[in-house]
């Protein structure tokens, strides 16, 4: 259903100088390596995702990624590790459900960073949406074998469902989505794909990564 008493977000469009954020083509990578290679095809946006790790190693790795893409196009989106981000001076943070229940929001938007947020039902729908997100992910759209899951594959359709649901905040899909897929997603609502395995697990990433690329800007 609609959420009517929810504060109108602004029309994005109103702000012709800022970029498209995030980019439809969103790859998410575990490494540094990943990231400046990523960059150096000219990827707009990018996610650090690695687990696991304590704070110093946090904090090292984030800034290593700022490093690499200091000077491209490339906007690092830091997955998890908020407190690293802030220290490190990211500009863009995305959070799990259960990493935002420690996050500290106040600390984060006083840093400036955008937020994004996951979400895979209607009760993370309505938590997500209470912290005010620059974007919200929906997922896993198909079924993945990266990550352990405990909900269900979403299905396109859910996308339309949902798009609806937050209006102009940006809804990005995510999960054991292809390149072959994109069309259909697309125009379900999505205005943006999270990629992983298409990516990591191809035979030839750099390839893979133009013809996504090469979608992008033929939609732009």
């Amino acid at each position: 259903m609609p959420y009517p008493d929810r504060p109108a977000y602004p029309d994005r469009s109103a702000y012709p100088d800022r970029p498209a954020y995030p980019d439809r083509f969103y790859p998410v990578v575990d490494s540094v390596a990943w990231v400046a290679r990523l960059a150096a095809l000219g990827v707009g946006t990018v996610q650090l995702r690695a687990k696991n790790l304590n704070d110093s190693e946090a904090l090292q790795i984030v800034s290593d990624a700022l490093a690499v893409t200091s000077g491209t196009k490339t906007k690092l989106v830091v997955n998890d590790y908020w407190r690293a981000a802030v220290v490190a001076g990211a500009k863009h943070l995305h959070l799990g459900q259960e990493d935002l229940v420690d996050a500290d929001l106040k600390a984060i938007r006083e840093a400036g960073l955008t937020l994004g947020l996951s979400t895979h039902d209607d009760e993370e729908l309505e938590n997500a949406l209470r912290a005010k997100p620059d974007y919200i992910a929906l997922g896993p759209i198909f079924p993945t074998t990266l990550k352990s899951m405990r909900f269900a594959p979403q299905g396109i359709a859910k996308l339309t469902e949902w798009k609806r649901r937050i209006g102009n905040i940006p809804l990005v899909a995510i999960g054991g989505i292809k390149m072959e897929q994109a069309a259909d997603i697309f125009a379900a609502g999505a205005d943006s794909i999270a990629v992983v395995s298409d990516v990591t697990q191809n035979s030839d990433p750099d390839a893979r990564v133009r013809a996504w690329l090469q979608i992008h800007a033929e939609a732009a």
